[in-house]
């Protein structure tokens, strides 16, 4: 029996997000979540989505887990127990139950008869070098009919960026803000 490493990977993404969410050392999770971004990075790479799988492992596994480590260098460590409150897991479950039924009714992976593969790929195809002078079909669609997704990734991404800065910013503020530490026990 063959068993298809797309179904190994997703069932090791999923076991990583298990451990991500059980861990309470904080180094181990943000490390299991850079792994969890690079088994996501190789199913998008199978699914012959490179573009997308590049882009997971440069933000998800490379930025991303430098963002983490740069703020737990600025907090601590481990985790400290917090109540368990129903409504975030309600929440959760009502999301995922919305997307399982948004999703239900598309067609299967591969399907020959998707609308992915009916609408404009032949048009694509053939018309994307007479049309806005670009040999590389990928290039073309990401560079000028998917302009403005991009456009709008990157500022996403850029205003993440600056909120983090900012946040780090205002911790380092406080920081130095704070009155040195003196021991009253101490003799002269």
């Amino acid at each position: 029996m063959n068993l298809p490493i797309e179904l190994l990977l997703f069932c090791l993404m999923i076991a990583a997000a298990i451990a991500v969410a059980r861990l309470r050392d904080l180094f181990a999770a943000a490390m299991l979540t850079a792994v969890f971004s690079l088994l996501s990075a190789c199913v998008f790479t199978l699914m012959d989505a490179v573009d997308v799988a590049f882009t997971e492992a440069a933000v998800g596994a490379g930025i991303s887990t430098i963002l983490i480590l740069g703020t737990l260098s600025l907090t601590e460590r481990t985790e400290r127990q917090q109540p368990i409150r129903l409504l975030p897991f309600v929440v959760v479950a009502l999301t995922g139950a919305a997307l399982l039924y948004g999703t239900s009714d598309m067609p299967g992976y591969g399907d020959i008869d998707a609308p992915i593969h009916n609408d404009l790929t032949e048009e694509f195809i053939e018309g994307t070098e007479h049309k806005i002078h670009i040999p590389n079909v990928v290039t073309a669609v990401l560079a000028s009919y998917r302009g403005y997704d991009t456009l709008g990734e990157t500022t996403v991404i850029f205003a993440a960026a600056v909120g983090v800065m900012i946040l780090l910013g205002g911790m380092s503020r406080r920081r130095r803000q704070r009155p040195a530490r003196t021991d009253e026990g101490d003799a002269s």
